[in-house]
C-alpha cells in the first residue's frame, strides 16, 4: 500500500494516548453487489466470495493519512433498499447511517443491472441529507472481472458519475486489491480536506469590530477645537 496511507493495529488503551480524529464512512448499494467483500479487501487484503446477509457491520481501524493518523470507521449497509418511482425508500437505520457518514462509496454490480439504477437515487438522497454537497460520493462498479456477464457498459458507469459529479472506478474485487484501495483512500483524502478546512476556519481570527463613537465626547471635543479657534490673543500693552 502506498506510503501515504497505511494500515494500523488499534493500540490498546492508554491514558496518554492522544485519540486520532475519526474518518467516517458508508458503502451503500443493492444487495450482492460485493460492499462487505470490498471492505474486508480493503481493511485485510484478503478475497472472502460468500457472506451471510448483511445485517449492517461497522469497522474500525487505525490508519494513515497524508502522515496523519486517524481513526477509519466504515459502516456496511443491507442491500434491502427499494427504488420506485426514481425516489429512495429507505429505513430508518438508513437514513441515520447518511447522517453519520462523512463519505460514501456508491457499489454497483456490471452484471446487475437493476443494482446500477438505484445508485441515482442513493446520491439524490445523500445530497439530500448533506445538502451543501461537500461530502465526497465515489462510485463504484465491482465484479469487473465477469465480462462475460456484463449487463452495464463501463461508459454508463463514466456518465452517470460525471452527471452526479462523483469520482467513478471500475474494479474487480477479487482480483485486483489496489483498486479497492483507490477508492477508500480517495474517500479518506477528501474527508480529512473537509476536517483541515474546519480547523482552519475554528482558527481563523476574529477580526474585532471597531467601537462606536461616543457622541458625547465628539461633541465635546468639537466644542473644545471651536472655542480655541474662536479665542483672540490680548492685545500688548503700550508703554
Amino acid at each position: 500500500m502506498s506510503g501515504h496511507f497505511l494500515l494500523a493495529p488499534i493500540p490498546e488503551s492508554s491514558s496518554d494516548y492522544l485519540l486520532p480524529k475519526d474518518i467516517k464512512l458508508a458503502v451503500l448499494g443493492a444487495g450482492r453487489v460485493g460492499k462487505s467483500a470490498m471492505i474486508v479487501r480493503f481493511l485485510t487484503k484478503r478475497f472472502i466470495g460468500d457472506y451471510e446477509p448483511n445485517t449492517g457491520k461497522l469497522y474500525s481501524r487505525l490508519v494513515y493519512v497524508e502522515g496523519d493518523q486517524v481513526s477509519l470507521q466504515i459502516q456496511d449497509t443491507p442491500g434491502g433498499i427499494q427504488v420506485q418511482d426514481n425516489l429512495m425508500q429507505a429505513g430508518d437505520p438508513l437514513s441515520k447511517c447518511v447522517q453519520w457518514a462523512e463519505g460514501f462509496l456508491l457499489v454497483y454490480s456490471i452484471t446487475d443491472y437493476d443494482s446500477y439504477l438505484a445508485i441515482r437515487p442513493l446520491h439524490q438522497h445523500i445530497r439530500k441529507v448533506h445538502p451543501d454537497s461537500r461530502a465526497p460520493v465515489v462510485i463504484v462498479g465491482n465484479k469487473g472481472d465477469l465480462l462475460h456477464a456484463r449487463q452495464v457498459q463501463t461508459r454508463e458507469g463514466v456518465q452517470l458519475a460525471n452527471e452526479l459529479g462523483s469520482l467513478f472506478l471500475e474494479v474487480s474485487t477479487s482480483e485486483n486489491y489496489e483498486d479497492v484501495c483507490d477508492a477508500f483512500r480517495h474517500l479518506c483524502r477528501e474527508v480529512s480536506k473537509l476536517h483541515n478546512l474546519g480547523a482552519e476556519r475554528r482558527r481563523a481570527p476574529v477580526v474585532p469590530r471597531p467601537r462606536s463613537p461616543n457622541m458625547q465626547d465628539l461633541k465635546r471635543r468639537f466644542k473644545q477645537a471651536l472655542s480655541s479657534k474662536t479665542k483672540t490673543p490680548s492685545a500688548p500693552a503700550l508703554g
